[in-house]
C-alpha cells in the first residue's frame, strides 16, 4: 500500500512539472536592435551599387570592424550606442576613406511581451567628409527595428 502511495505521489509530481514546463511563453521572433539602414548608391547612376571593397568600423567603438574589405555589400547597418548622444564611423569605399559623425537622441520602446524593450533613436544631425562620398541624404530620422532606409550614401 505504501508503494502505491509513493508511486501516485511521484506521478502527481511529474505531471505537475510537465504541465508547468509545457506552458512556456513564445520566443521572440521580431527584430530587437534598431540600427541605421544605409543603402549605397553610385552617384553617377543613382542606382544601388555594391562597391568593389568596403571597410566600415566605429570610432572609439569596442565592437571592431563591421565590414572588412567586404565585397557585394549594397546596404550597411550602423549600430548606435543608446548611452551616448553621438557616434562616429569610418567608411572606406574602394580604398578611399571618409568619416561620418551622427548626433541623435535615444528612447526606450516596448517591442512585445516576449521580446521586451529596445532603444529607438531620432537623428538630430550628421556631418561627413567628402573624399569618395558625394552626398548623404537623410531619408528617415526615426531609427527603429522596421526595415526602412534611414540614410542614402551616394559615392
Amino acid at each position: 500500500m505504501r508503494s502505491l502511495r509513493s508511486n501516485c505521489l511521484v506521478a502527481v509530481v511529474i505531471a505537475a512539472i510537465l504541465q508547468g514546463t509545457s506552458c512556456t511563453p513564445q520566443s521572440c521572433l521580431e527584430e530587437t536592435i534598431a540600427e541605421i539602414k544605409v543603402p549605397l548608391y553610385l552617384s553617377s547612376t543613382k542606382i544601388i551599387q555594391a562597391p568593389d571593397s568596403l571597410t566600415l568600423y566605429g570610432i572609439n567603438s569596442g565592437s571592431g570592424k563591421i565590414h572588412n574589405k567586404a565585397t557585394g555589400v549594397t546596404k550597411v547597418l550602423l549600430p548606435l550606442d543608446p548611452s551616448a548622444e553621438t557616434c562616429g564611423f569610418v567608411i572606406r569605399i574602394n580604398g578611399t576613406t571618409d568619416t561620418l559623425l551622427i548626433w541623435y537622441d535615444s528612447f526606450t520602446h516596448l517591442i512585445s511581451k516576449e521580446c521586451g524593450y529596445t532603444f529607438y533613436h531620432t537623428i538630430d544631425s550628421l556631418i561627413y567628409t567628402k573624399n569618395i562620398i558625394d552626398t548623404i541624404k537623410i531619408k528617415n530620422r526615426s531609427v527603429t527595428t522596421i526595415n526602412e532606409e534611414n540614410f542614402r550614401i551616394l559615392y
